[in-house]
């Protein structure tokens, strides 16, 4: 559909038309552009981009991209002309503004000091989950103190290959991308590309139903407002909604590495031939059974593995779920970069420890906002977002660790009662 055009041809209501699967078009600084060929060639993938078909992606460009004049070179075979009734609002010019003070202010340099530290301990910490047992045998206390240094090997692994694979460390995407194959591939033996397709899709619409992939649980959880209502409205058969609470316990946590996440990866890697992928992963592996089953035999290396991937699991689900659970879940509603990520995230208080744990995403609302900034200063532009929260009267949410773990079971008890309401009025 690749149309030109004069100043003043294009109208909003033209733009938005053009927001189907063969057929899109999206806006960044009041300039139109046709993805519809160029979204399969999008380095992000093509979900990430069509996201936005038909809508201002002007803040989402300017937050995945380090180097706006390099990427701008791709915009000009794809232009269809500029959107006549485009106006910036006050919110607009006023987060434009918050950006352009942050990297005035130095928020955006990472500190190389910083990340090799926290690179450092992850690799001593994998020699200990090793050495421990191998040097005082595989008794009981032994593999306790194995495990938990493996586990926080995982745990702490996929936390700075998010920042690498967020190019917020090094900015450049080949040298971030390498550290974060090493990370993800040689020391967590999952698939990088994998992550990064899911990830970048939900930093683009966080908690949007049918593009977050990370809120697509509705086989499984309702969350929010909308969702439960969608769900006991049009479907007769379903799990136990009004009871997610409790089984969350059972097939949450426990399994969403040990069981979902490593089916889904290898699928991943399959279906896209991903042969660097598959090469990573298959070097943690040899690794792992290399060192581990000469001590605790077949079994116990496998029992082992499980183990760990299920304590890790329980790491990263309260951790990641906290944020975003609890938030507004909802349908795409097109709103403003800033309202859409503060709609969806929350942060926790800030302390040494909650930052080691949370891999800093305890400031989650600044790090949506600002996905390329180096985790260390994301405290530092804290007090800047809450500011404009307050002007635009936007409400800017920070919680203890504890309560914001409580609320993901409040809240997913909450859009059960709403499921089972919904469906006994429909289906009764």
């Amino acid at each position: 559909m690749g149309r030109g055009g004069k100043r003043g041809e294009l109208s909003w209501s033209e733009v938005r038309e053009h927001n189907k699967r063969e057929d899109k078009w999206l806006v960044i600084e009041g300039q139109a552009y046709n993805i519809t060929n160029w979204a399969g060639r999008h380095p992000g993938g093509s979900r990430v981009i069509s996201h936005y078909a038909g809508q201002d992606a002007t803040e989402a460009f300017k937050a995945f991209h380090n180097d706006l004049t390099s990427v701008k070179k791709f915009l000009t075979p794809i232009h269809v002309g500029p959107v006549e009734d485009y106006e910036k609002s006050n919110l607009d010019e006023d987060f434009q503004t918050l950006r352009q003070t942050a990297e005035k202010m130095g928020y955006y340099k990472p500190s190389y000091f910083f990340f090799l530290i926290v690179i450092a301990h992850i690799l001593v910490l994998e020699v200990m989950s090793y050495w421990v047992m191998a040097y005082f045998g595989t008794g009981w206390l032994p593999c306790i103190v194995s495990m938990m240094c493996a586990v926080t090997v995982q745990a702490q692994a996929g936390w700075v290959q998010h920042d690498f694979g967020h190019l917020s460390v090094l900015k450049n995407s080949k040298m971030d991308h390498f550290v974060q194959n090493f990370l993800m591939g040689i020391i967590k033996g999952a698939s990088p590309h994998w992550w990064n397709y899911l990830h970048f899709q939900h930093h683009a619409k966080p908690n949007v139903i049918n593009k977050d992939p990370d809120v697509a649980l509705d086989k499984l959880f309702v969350i929010g407002e909308v969702m439960p209502v969608q769900v006991a409205k049009t479907r007769t058969k379903s799990m136990p909604f009004n009871l997610q609470h409790k089984y969350f316990f059972l097939i949450g946590p426990p399994l969403l590495f040990p069981v979902y996440f490593q089916f889904m990866l290898f699928r991943h890697i399959y279906t896209r031939r991903l042969s660097l992928d598959f090469v990573l992963v298959m070097i943690y592996f040899f690794k792992y059974f290399y060192l581990f089953t000469p001590m605790l035999g077949l079994g116990g290396a496998l029992v082992f593995y499980f183990t760990m991937r299920c304590l890790e699991s329980h790491w990263f689900t309260w951790v990641t779920q906290s944020n975003h659970i609890p938030m507004n879940v909802d349908n795409d509603q097109a709103l403003h970069w800033m309202k859409l990520q503060m709609n969806a995230t929350c942060d926790i208080e800030k302390s040494f420890f909650n930052d080691w744990f949370t891999g800093h995403l305890n400031f989650q609302i600044e790090h949506h906002l600002f996905p390329t900034m180096p985790r260390h200063n994301l405290y530092k532009v804290a007090p800047l977002v809450r500011s404009l929260c307050k002007k635009h009267d936007i409400k800017y949410e920070v919680k203890t660790l504890w309560t914001a773990f409580s609320d993901i079971i409040r809240c997913l008890k909450h859009s059960g009662e709403l499921w089972e309401g919904t469906y006994n009025a429909f289906h009764s």
